[in-house]
């Protein structure tokens, strides 16, 4: 069924040239270590084995596999300007940045459940968020994102591939549904419920957490708490905001002719490029302690040995 080598379409942006080589590796290389030192920094600081940054690792994690999906193909794609990709490659890429998109909605949305037991019920944090509560939210957070996604994909693949040209920069669910020959109602009325209830749930979520801790900060005459409970939540609203509008766009966007495709391409690119930069950046200069932890962690790799 699935033996079609998949070509990127003459009409897709494929970067040229060895700037666009460069600024592809260099990006990769930068989501990859600023990531992966955020990940370390909490996994080896034990004063950061706590709720907050046990759920925020996942983030990371989360990031790295979205970029890995996306970039070493892309890399590879200016550097031999081979625009071929085969059937396994591509249902990898394609898996991966699903599994991306969907993981970082959920882990968002979980971390502003955090955020507002923390503001808004302070008494009650350390008996609500335990470390077993904590890592069976992250268990559950995963498995749902894998299954979730995995049914999706075992839904569109079931049918044969017609047709061989990817329209997008990558590989994904709609553009699979668009190759394949049989009848794919289903697979997509199933993407648009997930599509509803992974960007709507969270959103809720998000909407409900942070009106509450909104009228907490509000009512606080603590200007410390007020400033920092509002420093935090700017930059979580922000990260989510950039892949809540950008994801929801390029997958509705598939189902309308007169979307312009560079404008979805672009969207699309943007769900892998931004969120991974900017998450270690924000969270790791915002959050003090994760920044103060990253700043000991990096001397003792790079100071002099005894």
């Amino acid at each position: 069924k699935l033996s079609a080598l998949f070509v990127w379409s003459t009409s897709s942006f494929l970067p040229t040239g060895q700037s666009a080589f460069i600024f592809g590796t260099l990006t990769y290389f930068i989501i990859v270590f600023c990531n992966s030192l955020v990940v370390l920094t909490i996994a080896v600081s034990k004063r950061l084995h706590r709720p907050m940054f046990l759920l925020l690792i996942n983030l990371p994690i989360s990031d790295i596999l979205g970029a890995s999906g996306f970039f070493p193909q892309l890399v590879f794609s200016i550097l031999t300007q081979n625009r071929i990709i085969s059937t396994s490659a591509c249902i990898t890429q394609a898996f991966l940045i699903h599994l991306y998109g969907a993981g970082n909605l959920l882990i968002l949305s979980v971390m502003a459940y955090d955020r507002y037991i923390a503001i808004c019920n302070p008494l009650k944090y350390n008996t609500i968020m335990t470390s077993n509560f904590v890592i069976r939210i992250i268990s559950l957070i995963w498995l749902l994102d894998f299954v979730v996604i995995t049914l999706l994909f075992a839904l569109t693949l079931r049918f044969n591939i017609c047709r061989t040209d990817i329209e997008d920069l990558y590989c994904n669910n709609p553009s699979f549904q668009k190759l394949s020959c049989g009848d794919n109602r289903v697979s997509n009325y199933y993407g648009i419920f997930i599509t509803c209830m992974l960007n709507g749930g969270s959103l809720l979520i998000i909407a409900y957490t942070y009106a509450q801790i909104l009228r907490t900060c509000v009512m606080n005459n603590n200007t410390d708490s007020r400033k920092k409970a509002f420093q935090t939540c700017g930059t979580h609203l922000v990260v989510f905001l950039v892949l809540q509008i950008n994801s929801a766009f390029t997958i509705i966007s598939h189902r309308f002719q007169n979307v312009s495709p560079f404008l979805r391409r672009a969207c699309g690119v943007s769900i892998l490029i931004f969120p991974p930069l900017l998450d270690p950046i924000i969270y790791g200069l915002k959050t003090k302690e994760l920044k103060k932890s990253i700043i000991t962690f990096l001397k003792r790799q790079v100071g002099p040995t005894k």
